[in-house]
């Protein structure tokens, strides 16, 4: 079946005082229909650039971009005007018209596309049920939470009924607790409604969260690809590495002279006492810098960063140990346990 999108070869860049700057760089990738997918980078990656060439709010310098098997490039202005109602966007800063209530700011983009005023009410009163803000149709933003802002920004976004909602950095004006709730609902959106949904994000615990493929872009090249887990359990890429580790362990402190591992458990070995079990097999201690378990495709992962003993004949065999037991374990680079981005 034909990927709902496909980005060919896409290369994009901009002229600044300081000279040319490539925010894309020969990407190419695909996301099928009714996937979550994420797209990750540190600042600067080239994140916002992509998203933003997939409904060609920015055109591209050469490629191809497909939305539904249709080359967006070869458009009229009218066709591709008709072809981005279906491409929904949902951005940091909720872009609500302040001077309209909820119910208002949902049926004015229906109002531009000429839906009658009793059908545009109605379809927006549906959506506010969608995303629990019906009590507050009548309300002005100025009265809303940055939480329930972003909720009438998507009930927005789905009184068009698009097939795609584009989500460019959408939680990171949100509190952590808030964040988790509209990653939720963008969940059962996609479960409901069948919607594709591409997030852009800088923050690896929201591609986690919701997100089934990713791709990692750096200095707008896509240096990784593929689904979270596998991300996650084996980061091929210095780019990926340091999104994953720096997730959960920045602030880790560094132990110069001594060997640090990471050790990733699937679903079943996060539940055995594995580093017990080593420390007790070798009589020797292991530092523990970092532990976590995530929840990733409904299913546990658990996350350590642990130092070794100075003995490097020791921590060889615990290596050993550890793999045998089915743990996936890496060495890590020093400078990779160093904070990288905000």
């Amino acid at each position: 079946m034909e990927p709902i999108i496909r980005v060919e070869h896409l290369y994009k860049s901009f002229q600044t005082k300081e000279g040319t700057v490539d925010a894309a760089k020969d990407i190419s990738f695909s996301i099928e229909k009714g996937d979550i997918f994420g797209i990750i980078g540190l600042s600067g990656a080239g994140k916002s650039t992509l998203v933003r060439c997939l409904n060609l709010l920015e055109r591209p310098d050469s490629g191809k971009v497909s939305v539904n098997g249709q080359d967006l490039l070869s458009l009229s202005e009218g066709q591709l005007r008709k072809a981005r109602q279906s491409i929904g966007m949902i951005f940091q800063h909720f872009n609500l018209l302040m001077q309209r209530n909820v119910i208002d700011n949902i049926c004015f983009p229906l109002e531009i596309r000429g839906i009658p005023r009793k059908e545009a009410r109605k379809r927006a009163f549906e959506y506010l049920k969608t995303v629990g803000m019906e009590e507050k149709a009548r309300a002005y933003p100025a009265q809303l939470s940055g939480g329930q802002k972003q909720r009438v920004a998507i009930a927005r976004v789905l009184a068009n009924e698009p097939q795609i909602i584009l989500c460019d950095e959408a939680t990171s004006a949100l509190d952590p607790q808030t964040t988790r709730s509209i990653l939720a609902l963008l969940q059962q959106i996609n479960k409901d409604y069948g919607i594709t949904i591409v997030v852009i994000t800088h923050e690896m615990a929201v591609i986690q969260q919701i997100c089934s493929h990713v791709a990692v872009l750096d200095h707008g090249s896509l240096v990784e690809h593929g689904t979270v887990r596998e991300i996650f359990e084996s980061p091929k890429t210095e780019a990926a590495k340091r999104l994953i580790i720096g997730s959960g362990s920045k602030g880790v402190e560094r132990m110069t002279g001594r060997r640090t591992i990471r050790i990733v458990f699937d679903g079943q070995s996060s539940y055995e006492p594995v580093i017990g079990n080593v420390t007790l097999a070798f009589g020797t201690p292991v530092n523990i810098m970092y532990a976590a378990t995530r929840d990733i495709g409904g299913s546990a992962a658990g996350e350590m960063i642990l130092q070794l003993p100075e003995d490097r004949e020791i921590g060889d065999r615990m290596i050993t140990y550890l793999r045998e037991r089915k743990v996936i374990v890496e060495e890590l680079e020093e400078e990779l346990l160093v904070e990288t981005e905000e």
